[in-house]
């Protein structure tokens, strides 16, 4: 099984050819084709290409698929004693990339 370890937004994510991954969101259009150059590791069966600190030649091309937001997060804060409650909350904003392919040069 073929997969790289990818940096996308200060987060690591595993992509294996052909499922999908959800990152944070970018500010690109569904269907255009990215190429995501900061692949840590490569793994290819028994072929292991760990980057020192991205695989030199390693890229990662994937297609955008939509946009979504992700699910309510509530932030509740509360002091006791004090009366003060106050209740907050937000949705997170991600892109969903299908994984085309990884190449290596």
């Amino acid at each position: 099984m073929k997969y790289a370890i990818l940096e996308c937004g200060g987060k690591q994510y595993k992509a294996v050819e052909g499922t999908t991954i959800d990152v944070d969101r970018l500010l690109i259009e569904a269907g255009q084709e990215i190429n995501l150059d900061a692949v840590l590791m490569v793994v290819d069966g028994d072929d292991v290409k760990v980057g020192t600190p991205s695989v030199k030649g390693a890229r990662v091309k994937a297609t955008v698929q939509e946009e979504f937001k992700g699910p309510k997060l509530i932030i509740f804060k509360y002091r006791p004693k004090k009366r003060i409650r106050v209740k907050t909350g937000h949705r997170e904003k991600y892109t969903r990339l299908m994984i085309n392919s990884i190449e290596m040069e």
